[in-house]
């Protein structure tokens, strides 16, 4: 279903590994944008759906687009999600993709006590902060936003809490997972004004969507 005449949907995408997977499943839902992304260096693209547009961010940006309205739909990771929070947004799909693990890693052995403090090294503070605590350990969050294996090395932190693909950054510098936060993958988030004023094309594009993921799980 396409958007009535004069409306617009704005669908804001990670960009990135999870924008290079996003695509195919938006093509499969009939959303393709009309030029070549990785050839352009505009923001906003328009599509083969008319009213539909497509605009390219930093992940940690998305939610806060979506969040206030500035898009209608989003494609974030379920990591940066769990940093930000929920208002504002509902979380409709989960599309099965760029999956990974949030984990704690660090250069010793998983924690088999009580420690009293810990210096963590992330760039998911909120969550860092929430899985130590419910362990009864008092963390001193040090925020970084790249390169957190150094920080154990440079003994700038004892641990940190990181995105784990392979483990083979992590192997190579000496380190290893320690505890499993959560698993990761691509979501598919609607601010919740929208959900309402534009329900019916939205609706539609979930449903597409869900179409795509299930089939590419029963392939």
């Amino acid at each position: 279903m396409k958007p009535a005449k004069g409306e617009q949907l704005t669908i804001a995408l990670t960009k990135g590994r999870i924008f290079s997977e996003t695509l195919p499943l938006l093509a499969e839902a009939g959303v393709s944008p009309l030029e070549s992304v990785d050839e352009s260096r505009k923001l906003i693209f328009p599509t083969t759906m008319d009213g539909v547009s497509l605009v390219i961010l930093r992940g940690s940006d998305v939610p806060t687009y979506v969040r206030h309205g500035a898009a209608d739909v989003g494609v974030v990771g379920k990591d940066l999600l769990m940093e930000s929070g929920d208002e504002g947004l509902y979380e409709v799909l989960d599309l099965e993709i760029a999956r990974c693990r949030l984990m704690t890693a660090g250069t010793g052995q998983a924690r088999t006590g009580h420690a009293a403090k810990i210096r963590v090294a992330t760039k998911f503070v909120n969550v860092a902060r929430a899985h130590y605590s419910s362990r009864g350990i008092q963390p001193n969050i040090i925020k970084l936003y790249g390169a957190m294996e150094l920080a154990p090395i440079m003994d700038l932190a004892d641990e940190i809490v990181d995105i784990v693909d392979t483990g083979n950054t992590l192997k190579a510098n000496g380190m290893r997972p320690l505890e499993h936060i959560a698993d990761i993958s691509s979501r598919l988030i609607v601010n919740k004004a929208s959900m309402r004023t534009r329900n019916h094309i939205i609706a539609s594009l979930v449903e597409r969507l869900g179409t795509a993921v299930a089939s590419r799980r029963d392939a």
